[in-house]
């Protein structure tokens, strides 16, 4: 006789828009959002639902950064949590990722551009179900999940040996 076997919860649904040509460089990168996206669901048993990931160029997130979050400057990522409305299917919201500021991470600090166009979208997954990391403890756990997810997708660990100045997310 055999177990029975857990059926697998699916993976939100992730719908993905390339806002800057700039992206073009990477014909990956939506296969690589998509699969951070499924495997930080995986992760953490969040379930189907859905994801907006909008992939861009350092102008258009920094006008967001300002508008939302009154910081006239681009960042890397940027996470909007859908509000919940009961009866509905689940929209986690949307992941906003910068090119240029991504490249430019890339390059100071020696990481492979998907990996971190990887990391930057689970990072901005877990934002979406609730994480955060303004206190040095809200930090500790959002960082040890990320590290989680990544081994897990057999990437490389974003914080190992890697001294992390709080707040650069």
């Amino acid at each position: 006789m055999t177990a029975a076997r857990k059926p697998r919860e699916a993976a939100p649904s992730v719908d993905i828009q390339i806002a800057s040509p700039l992206w073009d460089a990477q014909p990956l990168a939506e296969q690589t959002a998509r699969g951070a996206v499924a495997a930080a669901a995986v992760a953490l048993s969040t379930g189907g639902g859905e994801v907006s990931i909008v992939l861009t160029d350092d102008a258009s997130i920094r006008a967001l950064n300002r508008d939302w979050r009154g910081i006239d400057k681009p960042t890397n990522v940027l996470s909007f949590p859908a509000p919940q409305t009961p009866g509905t299917e689940k929209m986690f919201g949307d992941i906003v990722i910068a090119y240029e500021t991504l490249a430019r991470e890339c390059h100071e600090e020696d990481r492979v551009f998907l990996h971190h166009l990887s990391h930057l979208t689970v990072h901005g997954f877990l934002h979406l179900i609730g994480y955060d990391h303004q206190t040095d403890s809200e930090a500790d756990a959002m960082e040890a999940l990320e590290s989680k997810i990544m081994i897990a997708m057999r990437l490389p660990d974003p914080y190992f040996g890697r001294e992390l100045v709080r707040g650069d997310h």
